[in-house]
């Protein structure tokens, strides 16, 4: 079960359910893209006539947008950029040049399309192709019935969309209802669109990524748990996207986030049966194979599409099937109902750069820490080397004068302090390494302290230095006085 640290790291989101929609927490998870990308520095109302909003998030925009010469549709979304690495308002270049690096790569039915990218002082534009077909779960709770074999038709898209991510080692890290829409809904066979890579990755071979991101509700246990990601946690995320299709319920949403967090972790779910009473037992199974908390024991995507559920489609029909069909859509319409009002869209980005960040400051302050003790050893070394040579000038100085005794002696109470302070700052360091789970609150108060002492130290360091000079150049006195 997840430490109630990790629930406090998820908190940090507020406002809304949302996690995350950018990522990154290690070091992995900042790589740049293979090569840098190019951005047309050109003012995008030059060739595009901006419409109606559609919608908009914590930095971003996005416009419904006409090509001027061809008359033809598209969706602008606008992107707050970042103008200073320190500022934690805007997106960081480095992440809209991978969400574009991965829209560039891509071309699926099942995906939204890049048409282009602009990029002016404060923004960069990206020309979508326009979904306008609204959210697959809210047409299919306008339906009066929905049948399994509906149902599956709609899966079969997702799963075939994300088969091609997969493929070229794509992680959407971010599938749920409100990012599955469909392209026309008037259409004959609508057809299903993924959108929103915001927090989409490139899974590399042997190299390990971690990250808390995503929505709650929505997330594998390895996200919840901050253990190393892969394309599974997609799979897992489909379960649930399934789970709900087919009941209109959402198998792991609690009363607060972080009972929500606690079932996902402990995989703690069931078939209610007054919600899948009417469904088939190869749906369950499907579900059943994709709710695994082992990410190795989980169904692949390509596993999936070869499930019974999948590609026979064959159902049983029943007396009380019409009925209980009726009833699962309209529970779908009360679930969409409620996640359009529960859930506010696109509002999580900035709460998850501050997570990200504290994530860095915790892994610099750790590093920094280990630094300080390899400085401290140094600066002990060096003490003790300077405590020795004073002791030998000491014995061979004793007879010489009485204010060099009372000079070696100071110094040496001075050493004694100094020693005495490294002692200390030594034991507050071990304490600050064993309570790394509040250091997010005393980081700053450390820094301060461990940078006085050091300069404290640097302080006496130099005096020593400066005393022993002075005694050399004492002795060297006392000697040619003798002769």
């Amino acid at each position: 079960m997840p430490s109630q640290d990790l629930y406090q790291r998820f908190s940090l989101a507020p406002g809304g359910d949302s996690m995350a929609e950018d990522a990154p927490v290690s070091p992995e998870s900042f790589r740049r893209p293979a090569a840098m990308s190019t951005f047309r520095q050109e003012d995008v109302e030059d060739h595009y006539e901006m419409g109606e909003e559609l919608g908009s998030g914590q930095f971003a925009i996005v416009r419904k947008c006409q090509q001027k010469g061809t008359g033809m549709e598209y969706a602008a979304k606008f992107i707050k950029k970042r103008r200073l690495p320190s500022s934690r308002r805007g997106v960081s270049r480095e992440e809209i040049e991978r969400e574009v690096s991965i829209l560039r790569e891509i071309r699926h039915p099942n995906i939204i399309t890049l048409h282009d990218v602009f990029e002016n002082k404060t923004d960069v534009v990206l020309i979508l192709e326009l979904v306008s077909g609204g959210e697959l779960f809210d047409f299919l709770a306008e339906k009066e019935s929905l049948t399994e074999d509906e149902a599956t038709q709609f899966l079969k898209q997702i799963l075939d969309g994300v088969h091609y991510l997969h493929s070229k080692r794509i992680a959407h890290f971010d599938l749920k209802p409100e990012n599955i829409m469909l392209l026309d809904k008037h259409a004959a066979s609508p057809r299903i669109k993924l959108i929103d890579f915001g927090i989409a990755h490139r899974i590399e071979a042997g190299s390990e990524f971690k990250n808390i991101f995503g929505t709650p509700e929505f997330v594998a246990p390895e996200i919840v748990n901050y253990e190393p990601l892969g394309l599974e946690a997609d799979m897992w995320s489909i379960g649930v996207i399934t789970y709900i299709l087919l009941s209109g319920a959402s198998p792991f949403l609690g009363e607060t986030k972080q009972e929500t967090l606690t079932n996902i972790s402990a995989v703690n779910y069931d078939f209610d049966e007054e919600y899948f009473s009417s469904t088939s037992e190869l749906a369950k199974d499907f579900i059943r194979r994709l709710l695994v908390k082992d990410p190795k024991r989980r169904m692949t995507i390509a596993q999936s599409l070869e499930h019974s559920w999948i590609k026979v489609r064959r159902r049983e029909d029943g007396a009380r099937k019409p009925e209980r069909r009726r009833l699962r859509a309209a529970r779908l319409r009360e679930y969409s109902l409620k996640s359009h009002s529960s859930m506010p869209r696109n509002t999580s980005y900035a709460s998850f750069e501050r997570f990200s960040r504290v994530l860095e400051d915790v892994a610099a302050a750790e590093q920094g820490l280990r630094e300080l003790q390899r400085g401290r050893r140094q600066c002990r070394e060096r003490v003790c080397a300077l405590r020795a040579a004073a002791e030998q000038r000491e014995a061979r100085c004793r007879d010489g004068s009485a204010g060099l005794g009372r000079d070696l002696r100071r110094l040496r109470t001075e050493l004694g302090r100094t020693e005495a302070l490294r002692t200390r700052a030594q034991e507050e360091a071990r304490a600050a390494l064993l309570g790394a789970g509040g250091l997010k609150r005393r980081l700053c108060r450390l820094e301060n302290r461990y940078d006085a002492l050091a300069a404290q130290v640097a302080a006496e360091v130099q005096f020593v230095r400066d005393l022993v000079r002075a005694l050399e150049q004492e002795r060297l006195q006392a000697e040619c006085g003798v002769r």
